[in-house]
């Protein structure tokens, strides 16, 4: 089973514009995301795509293999359909752009589903919410499940409902954005039309879930923290300096 990473980045970002090339630590910030993705031993290969030549040619340039990709998608999931039509894997995993924290035991966990059950086509890695702030935070993507650990529903809105609003009696979990998918189930999405769920939530995974395509849900102890904005960059430049894989690349 060969298995790639692809990392869709795009400069455009509405919150935090031309976030890829953020420098953290001394690198832009797409270039921690890659050489963490890298080191992943279930990977064949990772490869940047992306709709701005800027992001193209520093990808090269930190030795990355980059590929160009429309500028008309509105999903990640999208780009990275495009990117993965030029290779032959059997899984390609989507690393988001703006995740500089992955770790390479993250991609592991996400793929290990494929090789024990067939009927798996695509599964995305959930992490349970610690505190309330990042419960009510929209920049989270909140999931719940059902007993097959495959995902229901998920919202930038606090769900499930806090009973009398207390957080400690529930448990909550929040997507982590490495999306692995069977060759043809990224084609089947990339077929299909947006969802008005999907739209609403601006959560590529309701095209599937509103479609009836089961997506599996696997937990994770990795706990990471997205780019969304300045701010977030500054929180995860503070929280990578003590970070032990940073100086093995």
């Amino acid at each position: 089973m060969k298995v790639i990473a692809v990392i869709p980045a795009r400069m455009g970002s509405s919150r935090f514009p031309g976030k890829p090339l953020a420098p953290l630590l001394g690198r832009p910030m797409i270039e921690h995301v890659y050489r963490r993705t890298a080191l992943s031993a279930a990977l064949a290969e990772v490869v940047v795509a992306t709709c701005d030549r800027e992001i193209h040619d520093a990808a090269e340039a930190f030795g990355a293999r980059a590929v160009m990709t429309a500028d008309t998608h509105e999903r990640a999931s999208d780009r990275v359909a495009e990117a993965a039509r030029e290779t032959d894997a059997d899984v390609v995993v989507l690393v988001q752009g703006d995740e500089p924290m992955t770790m390479p035991g993250m991609i592991d966990a996400a793929v290990a589903p494929f090789a024990s059950d067939p009927a798996v086509k695509c599964v995305n890695l959930a992490k349970r919410i610690e505190n309330e702030a990042d419960f009510d935070d929209p920049n989270t993507i909140k999931v719940v499940m059902d007993r097959n650990d495959d995902a229901l529903f998920m919202s930038r809105q606090p769900i499930p409902t806090r009973p009398k609003g207390t957080f400690a009696t529930i448990t909550a979990y929040k997507q982590v954005c490495i999306i692995p998918f069977r060759r043809d189930a990224l084609e089947r999405y990339a077929s299909l039309p947006p969802t008005p769920l999907e739209i609403a939530e601006s959560v590529d995974m309701m095209r599937f879930i509103e479609h009836g395509v089961p997506v599996r849900m696997v937990e994770t102890e990795f706990d990471t923290q997205a780019v969304d904005t300045p701010a977030d960059l500054e929180r995860v430049e503070a929280l990578m300096r003590d970070d032990p894989l940073v100086v093995t690349y």
